[in-house]
């Protein structure tokens, strides 16, 4: 999967508009990453992915490039 997939796949879950997400933005700094986000991720990277999110693995994400690298 390219990057701006991934992407458009994380602006769907963050119900954001199309092309606003970037890879170098901080999730501290969006809203929309609250619980709900993150189990709607877990979701969305085990179906997408087929990988498993751990509570450490959510510690290490920092920037939306984390998640990026995470789903490859």
């Amino acid at each position: 999967m390219d990057k701006q997939k991934k992407l458009s796949l994380l602006e769907d879950l963050f119900e954001m508009d199309e092309g606003t997400l970037k890879a170098e933005t901080v999730l501290a700094d969006l809203e929309e990453w609250d619980s709900i986000a993150k189990l709607s991720l877990i979701v969305m990277v085990d179906d997408e992915c087929g990988k498993t999110l751990t509570n450490d693995d959510f510690k290490k994400f920092n920037t939306v490039q984390d998640i990026l690298d995470f789903m490859d």
